[in-house]
């Protein structure tokens, strides 16, 4: 096997060559504004690049398509990744979700099925969790899945499904038996297929003006009984499972990265540029005070992602720090956003292609784009609870 250092050395210069550079348009900053058929197109053949040359999904096992490396292996290529600033990986939810749920769960023939697609970015994946009702309150997940032989039938709604106009599948949460004792006895968890008759999505456009989201109706669609992941109605333990791959606390992802990450340092290059009072701003002890409050921040998350993976360290509570990791870096993004956002006083109300906006307005659109993370996978709410229960032990919510 080809040892860390020179898997590397490879993902280096491969990347130094073929990193797209120059592209005549605005790429998404995350998986989640993917808007235009050219975006789209853009970024799929840009994952299956990447996956072809070795350096997505290069510890998955041989045989669903991966590498047969090893973890570290693929860390190393995600470091490069983010050293050459690529482009994000199109296909989130197959790469960081879906794909090691199955990997990790699934029967060899999904495995078969599913992964080899979700690398290349053949396959695209969407998940229908959350539903227009019922907002963070997943457990209380109305869409019907109705038995009916060798089927289910669908009918119900889901939101904020991302990239749902471009899904070929769905990690789809739905109620089989609306008589269970709790509501979360009666969910199932399905694979479940969207280019079916009976399945429609709708663009729902985002307060930045780009697209990503959509609605997902289905209306008697029907699909295999063999799309049922796990057992019925126990869906809501393979959904928690899915979770907590969406939010860091368990590994098996297949790497890359499908959100850009702020650079601190990008916003002391804005405190040089920007001025107070006639002065440089950087020279405000003020601001000079919330700078270096915001690098250091940023080390201490990258220094605590090192160290979860350190056994010693944390093994009296290994997953604390996973658990902390969501809530962490999507708040860190906003907080970012919005101190680039002073720094440019008055000329922040200028947004993206308008005359007087700085930077063409990238400030603006990475900060509005930074709260969808905050509430994508769970609230930020949502995770100061999971992170007082289940890490702090206090008592639970009613």
């Amino acid at each position: 096997m080809i040892s860390v250092e020179d898997f590397a050395a490879q993902a280096d210069a491969w990347f130094a060559e073929h990193t797209p550079r120059g592209v005549p348009f605005m790429l998404p900053l995350t998986f989640m504004e993917v808007g235009t058929d050219e975006q789209f197109d853009f970024l799929r053949d840009w994952q299956n690049q990447v996956y072809r040359a070795g350096y997505l999904g290069a510890h998955w096992p041989t045989d669903y398509g991966g590498g047969g490396l090893t973890q570290k292996h693929q860390d190393a290529a995600t470091r490069v990744m983010r050293k050459y600033n690529v482009p994000i990986m199109l296909n989130a939810i197959g790469i960081g979700w879906a794909g090691p749920l199955i990997l990790d769960t699934g029967t060899e023939d999904e495995k078969r099925k599913y992964l080899p697609g979700i690398l290349s970015a053949d396959d695209i994946w969407c998940q229908g969790f959350s539903e227009p009702d019922n907002g963070s309150d997943l457990g209380n997940a109305q869409l019907k899945a109705v038995r009916d032989g060798d089927e289910y039938v669908l009918n119900g709604s889901k939101t904020w499904t991302t990239q749902g106009n471009y899904a070929k599948y769905m990690i789809l949460l739905a109620r089989t038996d609306f008589d269970a004792p709790n509501k979360y006895a009666g969910l199932s968890f399905f694979l479940a297929p969207m280019r079916i008759p009976g399945v429609e999505t709708t663009k729902i456009r985002k307060l930045t003006g780009e697209y990503g989201f959509t609605q997902t109706f289905f209306t008697d669609a029907r699909i295999p009984a063999d799309t049922l992941m796990g057992q019925e109605g126990e869906g809501w333990k393979v959904a928690m499972r899915t979770l907590e791959y969406e939010r860091g606390a368990r590994g098996g992802q297949a790497g890359g990265y499908t959100i850009s990450q702020t650079d601190p340092l990008e916003v002391v290059g804005l405190a040089k540029r920007a001025t107070r009072n006639g002065q440089p701003a950087l020279e405000d002890p003020v601001m000079r005070d919330r700078l270096m409050a915001q690098m250091i921040e940023g080390q201490a998350m990258m220094a605590n992602r090192e160290r979860a993976k350190i056994m010693p360290l944390v093994m009296e509570r290994p997953f604390a720090l996973p658990m902390l990791s969501k809530l962490q870096f999507t708040e860190y993004a906003r907080e970012t956003g919005e101190l680039a956002l002073e720094l440019e006083g008055a000329q922040s109300g200028y947004y993206v292609g308008e005359a007087g906006s700085r930077e063409d307005g990238y400030w603006q659109r990475s900060y509005l784009n930074a709260f969808s993370a905050t509430i994508g996978g769970g609230t930020s709410q949502i995770q100061r609870n999971i992170v007082g229960e289940h890490v702090l032990g206090l008592p639970k919510t009613r």
